[in-house]
């Protein structure tokens, strides 16, 4: 067996970008691991371990053999047929072969399969040595990087991500002669580009992680955030407060660092007036500080810098971080007093102003659109429609506010905050907020009804409205973030228990636009024209395909949940009208398939759906609805059926109208056994046309039952 030794490759560059730090580091990593697996090449794969700095990717493998094993070659060349002539001589065909092979034609092999015979060209190469594929994985490796844009400098012919400066290839002590990008390997690495400005040596690929730690590189991602945590927590003790640091904050700050030293900081306390998000939201998103709150959750005026380096006077940093932070913080408390002079109410106006989108009108337009489907919404569901209009039309307003323009992120929140200080009621103000939500993926719906309400207005004037104009999305293309808006709309309906007939709100929805929107997404025919569908065809258009695209959002979302495809489209077959009751039926159906009955039934009912559907097609008439008449009944079995399917009905009913879909199917599986027997003693399709009609009939029953909550054939 080939001797192990452990692998080190290092690419030092230019301060990478933090945010694809992370994604750039583990594909590398993965890329080198696939091209040594592609190469055969035996190497501790599980055991690879990535690492990173802002200005480095690394990959450490902790064994690695020395070359590739004999490479076993075949070649299959012409069949028989054509190989020999008709004297049994070699053709010109095989002769051809077998000098691509480098070999005489009695050296070549033969190959008899069931398939036919041909001539093979077999041999054993040497493998190569793991020094001298290297350089080419490396270069596969950094090729498959996810990298949007890659830069050029210098007058180099290639790019990539950053700039790139040194490259460290170690197989065990040894360096791997080679290179990419421009550069040559050696052992020479480099530490912090101002704690340890000197050369670094690495003796071998094993104590590449101690010399960067020597040299103050912490290049495990892992350890970086740890030290970060622990730091930020003991400066947080120094102020006596709590910080708060959440993943994608941590994750940035320790990938824009490579030596991370919290210092504690202050800022004046006449800023805590200002809404706390937009400190907060200057704090984390603008200066990566981590700002620190009290017992209580309140804000406080400390907040901790992560510096990249460990000053011999940190009282310097620290200033320089108050220096920073105290114009931003000015800026936010100017917005905000200005702001409050004028009533949210007002900026109404301003809204005609300001255009959605060309074909859909302006933000005043969307804003009266979504308030007749708010208040429409709100009396269905027992909310206050006179509340719902009022918080619709003022939903819009704070985009046209100080704040807001220099911080778009606080959209919602800045409008609850402004509604409140201007008298609009508590509920109101809140709604202003809470509709945006599901914000991300992973975030709560609205919490109050009005919220909720709002939140369902505002998707589905923006999905109608986005796809009437032909604007929906397409590939990874999603400019308006319709998908996000879909499963948000869906999620809010089921998740807020909603009783909302889907297909009927959107064509509400789409009722509204004007023509001149629905005609802004025909795209114009051969001869130069839009075609000829009017407003009604064109929306009907629609709401079948935005139906379409709101349930494909459920798909993932109902799968992340552990529902499988086939409970989702036996829902999906008989349309409920509303999402909370699609969600119903489906929870019913997966319990009911976990009932050592469902797979007897499940398959009883796909018997039925064949016999039906063959039934109708030889006929032209549906059977599903025809009455059962006992008179024509040969066999107890049908009797039992009928008897047990009459005696389920009966007992269901009240289960069934009030959507308690779980009891229906538990009651519905007491079928099995009468079902079964049906099946194993009755002939459905008699010689007497009465006798088979009324057995049809029966299995058209059967079905109903079943189809009244999902199509059961499809489990």
């Amino acid at each position: 067996m080939a001797e192990h030794k452990p692998l080190l490759i290092e690419l030092g560059t230019e301060e990478l970008p933090p945010k694809a730090l992370d994604e750039l580091s583990s594909a590398f990593l993965r890329g080198i691991c696939d091209g040594l697996a592609k190469r055969g090449i035996d190497a501790a794969l599980d055991q690879a371990k990535a690492y990173c700095s802002p200005r480095r990717l690394a990959a450490h493998i902790p064994g690695v053999a020395q070359a590739q094993p004999e490479q076993a070659i075949e070649r299959r060349g012409p069949a028989m047929n054509a190989a020999l002539d008709a004297d049994g001589q070699p053709s010109k065909a095989l002769h051809g072969f077998a000098q691509s092979c480098g070999v005489g034609v009695e050296q070549l092999e033969k190959l008899e399969t069931d398939k036919g015979a041909w001539f093979v060209f077999r041999a054993v190469k040497p493998g190569q040595p793991v020094a001298a594929l290297l350089p080419e994985i490396i270069e596969e490796a950094l090729k498959g990087l996810p990298i949007p844009r890659p830069m050029r400098w210098a007058d180099h012919d290639y790019s990539f991500v950053r700039p790139v400066h040194w490259l460290v290839i170690l197989h065990g002590a040894e360096i791997v002669d080679g290179g990419v990008l421009g550069l040559k390997s050696g052992r020479k690495s480099r530490g912090h580009r101002f704690m340890h400005s000197q050369p670094v040596h690495v003796a071998d690929a094993d104590s590449w992680l101690d010399a960067m730690r020597a040299s103050n590189v912490l290049a495990d991602p892992q350890e970086r955030r740890q030290r970060i945590r622990a730091q930020v927590e003991q400066a947080a003790k120094q102020t006596g407060g709590v910080p708060r640091l959440d993943d994608a904050l941590l994750d940035e700050i320790a990938n824009l660092t490579e030596w991370p030293v919290a210092i504690a900081c202050t800022f004046e306390r006449e800023f805590l007036a200002v809404p706390p998000e937009a400190l907060v939201t200057t704090m984390e998103t603008n200066q990566k500080f981590v700002p620190v709150f009290d017992a209580a959750g309140k804000l406080t005026e400390h907040f901790i810098g992560i510096a990249n380096i460990d000053s011999n006077d940190p009282a310097e940093i620290r200033k320089g971080y108050e220096r920073v932070i105290r114009p931003r913080f000015a800026d936010a408390k100017f917005f905000w007093d200005e702001d409050l002079k004028t009533p949210l109410a007002s900026y109404q106006e301003q809204l005609k102003s300001v255009t959605y989108q060309q074909a859909l009108g302006s933000l005043w337009d969307k804003s009266v659109r979504v308030a007749e489907l708010a208040r429409v919404i709100a009396n269905r569901v027992g909310v206050d429609a006179a509340a719902a209009t009022r918080a619709a039309s003022l939903s819009k307003c704070d985009l046209l506010t100080r704040m807001v323009g220099e911080f778009p992120e606080l959209q919602g929140v800045m409008g609850r905050y402004y509604a409140s200080h201007h008298g609009e009621s508590a509920e109101v103000a809140e709604a202003l907020d809470s509709y945006y939500q599901p914000r991300y993926g992973g975030d709560a719906i609205a919490a109050g009804k009005l919220g909720q309400v709002l939140a369902v207005a505002e998707r589905l004037d923006t999905l109608a409205g986005i796809f009437a104009v032909g604007m929906k999305p397409g590939g990874s293309k999603d400019p308006f973030a319709l998908r996000r808006a879909a499963l948000g709309l869906a999620r809010t309906l089921i998740e807020a228990g909603m009783e909302l007939d889907l297909r009927g709100s959107l064509v509400e929805a789409l009722e509204q636009l004007p023509d001149s929107a629905l005609a802004a997404g025909l795209k114009p025919g051969k001869d130069g024209k839009s075609g000829a569908l009017n407003a009604g065809q064109r929306r009907a258009i629609l709401l079948d395909e935005l139906y379409d695209f709101v349930l494909d959002r459920l798909r993932g979302y109902y799968a992340e949940q552990g529902f499988d495809n086939a409970q989702f489209e036996a829902v999906l077959a008989v349309q409920p009208s509303s999402l909370a009751d699609f969600d119903r039926r489906l929870r019913a159906v997966a319990e009911f398939g976990r009932r050592p009955e469902a797979v007897s039934l499940a398959a009883a009912n796909k018997r039925v759906a064949n016999i039906l559907r063959k039934q109708a097609e030889e006929v032209g008439a549906p059977v599903i609805g025809r009455v059962v008449d006992p008179a024509h009944f040969e066999a107890d079995a049908e009797r039992e059926l009928a008897d047990a399917l009459a005696s389920a009905r009966l007992e269901t009913a009240e289960a069934l109208g009030a959507g308690d879909y779980t009891a229906v199917l538990a009651r519905l599986s007491q079928l099995q056994a009468p079902v079964d027997t049906f099946f194993d003693s009755v002939l459905v399709n008699a010689d007497n046309p009465a006798v088979r009609a009324n057995r049809l009939a029966l299995l058209g029953q059967l079905k109903a039952q079943f189809s009244a909550i999902a199509d059961i054939a499809l489990l």
